[in-house]
């Protein structure tokens, strides 16, 4: 149990009768307040960020008075009130410091310390030694993409290296973060917040404005995430379809989508979804097929789907579809919105327009009542009462801070908010609907409150390669990323999303991608940006034969993954999970390119091209590999993964080999 103790003028706190954190009003406050502003130039959702720091100052501490579970400090500026909660957590409250914008939180660290956390992160897992900054954007710039191209076709092709952590952009930020040494820390902030994990001794958390905190503590991990998730909230459980197959990521019109379920169901691929994000229009741009945002069914291009949608249902088969935040500017529902005052404005108050690839589009304003229940009425009547079972709920990151919103309120403040407002407004519909536990929906971008509104994340837009920071790699650090921030039921689009010109997706890569989303909560497909230029699930007979071997294989784990999925939604314990959450191992909590699916099952995949062997690390355990039955205890292995056998592990006595060997 966590408590406060005073030693003579020094505050301890204690957790199980050990000093954790002590804080002497003889010696520097860990916190410093000051004065600073940011500017923000946007560009296709990437962000950079210069700011100017005007004023820095230590805390003196004056007073320090305790009681066992509630302690006030009393500083030269305001006032710090500490609340332990649930015997587990504190809470830090801030009364006063009137004026100051900035504050920097100093606490302890060592050397062999690992952090892991603030949001979700593709190219790393431990950050230690970095400089995180805690700020929804677009993951992947179209500068990037095109040093990549032009790499490429000068014959540079070189898969692991890893661009500077200092550019780093992404979808889902979250100023959260646990320590190998058993605690958390979150805050509420909503403005930029930044992690200095670049010190050996000390990490240096800093904020945008002056925000409430958590610290946190567990006995052991899957404690720590409870605790976490207690804050957080947790993802509900999926519908039960969602396990019984392949949801094929198809699109083109009715009868595409249908002559594509056949070829599947010839090759005895399990389809239990059909995923048409062209539902509502498409529209052919010069980075690809993209799609026309206005979120009605698009009778021409899919004619009869509403009758298609009962009669697939009835044999197992659902249909869903997309949506974001956006209104395309040619289309009758942004002339609706436009009308009725729902779209963000700019400082002349006319339409906010945001370039997104090539076109500009409004974004609908979800600060404004009206607006949250109009959009909130499409979902209900177009999407849900249409028929659809789940859809892709797309972006959140493009809020700019130079607009006005409908509530007055500061855009930098709401910037970080907007995709967990998204998910929001998406999950109230689908409840409203009564509809929780039948459809899902899936998101991109995310923040804080994200965890207890959106029901799955998807980790895109993927590059369609094996390149370890935008990649097929990327995948796992991402999902290991999202689970320690309390979010534990994520996927990603087998074969990736992102392909122009001379990076385009290969039967290989696409195999070896559906082997690992074989081993994740959901196995969905996405023909990506440019489908024309990318191997697809019915490439040829022998992709067709290694996506019925996989989807069959994903289908008899279903009563496995449905029990870890349950465990996440009731106790914040992730069903993708790093391996350091079970074993306390130092090469656990090194380890980003491996997972555990539930506590039983251990996945490394295949991440080189021609690769036909992986070395993995095992914890010390007995293990089985699935496919030669041989037996392990730990240690560095090399396995033999060719095509159709990645290398994955079952503890020995598992239930689970069961279902594997049926």
């Amino acid at each position: 149990m966590l408590n406060f103790k005073m030693n003579e003028r020094v505050l301890d706190i204690v957790y199980n009768g050990k000093t954790v954190f002590s804080i002497d009003p003889y010696k520097p406050a860990p916190i410093e307040v000051g004065k600073g502003e940011n500017s923000y130039s946007m560009s296709h959702g990437s962000f950079k960020i210069k700011e100017r720091v005007a004023e820095r100052l230590k805390v003196k501490i004056s007073d320090i008075k305790a009681e066992e579970t509630e302690a006030v400090i009393e500083t030269v500026y305001g006032t710090v009130k500490l609340e332990i909660l649930d015997g587990k957590r504190i809470k830090a409250d801030f009364e006063g410091f009137d004026g100051f914008n900035r504050m920097w939180l100093t606490l302890p660290s060592s050397k062999d310390e690992f952090l892991y956390g603030s949001g979700e992160i593709f190219s790393e897992f431990n950050l230690k030694g970095k400089n995180a900054n805690i700020w929804v954007a677009e993951h992947i710039n179209a500068l990037q993409i095109g040093k990549k191209l032009v790499k490429q076709v000068v014959g540079i092709k070189n898969t692991t290296r890893k661009q500077a952590f200092k550019k780093y952009e992404t979808y889902y930020a979250q100023p959260t973060f646990i320590s190998s040494n058993k605690f958390f820390y979150h805050s509420l902030a909503t403005a930029r917040s930044e992690f200095d994990f670049t010190k050996d001794d000390i990490s240096v958390i800093k904020t945008d404005e002056i925000a409430p905190f958590y610290i946190g503590f567990g006995e052991d991990f899957a404690d720590l995430m409870n605790n976490l998730t207690a804050i957080l909230g947790r993802q509900p459980e999926l519908p039960d379809w969602v396990y019984d197959g392949h949801i094929l990521g198809v699109q083109g019109g009715t009868d595409t989508m249908l002559k594509k379920l056949e070829t599947a169901e010839k090759y005895g691929i399990p389809v239990n979804g059909l995923w048409i994000q062209d539902w509502e229009g498409r529209r052919v741009t010069a980075v690809g097929k993209q799609l026309f945002w206005n979120w009605e069914w698009d009778s021409e291009l899919y004619p009869g789907l509403d009758e298609k949608i009962k009669e697939l249902n009835a044999k197992g088969v659902k249909v869903l579809g997309y949506i974001n935040p956006f209104l395309a500017v040619e289309k009758p529902l942004y002339k609706e919105a436009s009308e009725k005052g729902y779209t963000v404005k700019n400082k002349d108050g006319e339409d906010y327009y945001v370039t997104i690839t090539t076109f500009p589009a409004a974004m609908i304003d979800l600060t404004n009542p009206d607006a949250w229940e109009w959009i909130k009425g499409v979902i209900k009547k177009n999407m849900i009462e249409f028929g659809l079972s789940g859809w892709m709920a797309d972006f959140g990151e493009y809020l700019p801070t130079d607009c006005v919103l409908y509530s007055g309120e500061d855009p930098e403040l709401v910037h970080n908010t907007w995709p967990a407002r998204w998910a929001q407004v998406n999950r109230e519909a689908v409840e409203e609907a009564g509809k929780l536990g039948e459809i899902m929906f899936y998101t991109r971008a995310g923040y804080s409150a994200t965890p207890k509104y959106s029901t799955m994340m998807w980790c895109g837009d993927n590059h369609t390669d094996f390149s370890i920071d935008f990649g097929l790699p990327s995948v796992i650090p991402a999902m290991l990323s999202l689970s320690v921030c309390g979010y534990g039921v994520s996927h990603s689009d087998v074969g990736g999303y992102t392909s122009f010109f001379n990076l385009k997706r290969s039967e290989e890569l696409y195999m070896r991608w559906c082997e690992m989303n074989t081993f994740t909560p959901v196995l969905r497909g996405h023909e990506g940006l440019n489908p024309d230029l990318n191997a697809q699930f019915d490439a040829s007979e022998a992709v067709l034969k290694h996506g019925a071997k996989m989807t069959q294989l994903h289908k008899a784990l279903k009563p496995y993954i449905k029990d870890a999925v349950k465990e996440n939604s009731e106790k914040g314990l992730a069903a993708i999970r790093p391996l350091f959450f079970h074993y306390d191992e130092k090469e656990a909590f090194e380890e980003a390119y491996e997972f555990l699916l539930g506590r039983d099952i251990l996945v490394a995949p295949v991440l080189k091209q021609g690769a036909t062997e992986r070395t993995v690390y095992l914890p010390k355990d007995n293990w089985v590999h699935i496919w030669s039955k041989k037996e392990y205890k730990g240690g560095k292995v090399t396995v033999s993964a060719p095509l159709g056998e990645p290398p994955v592990f079952v503890r020995k006595g598992s239930a689970v080999l069961d279902l594997i060997n049926k």
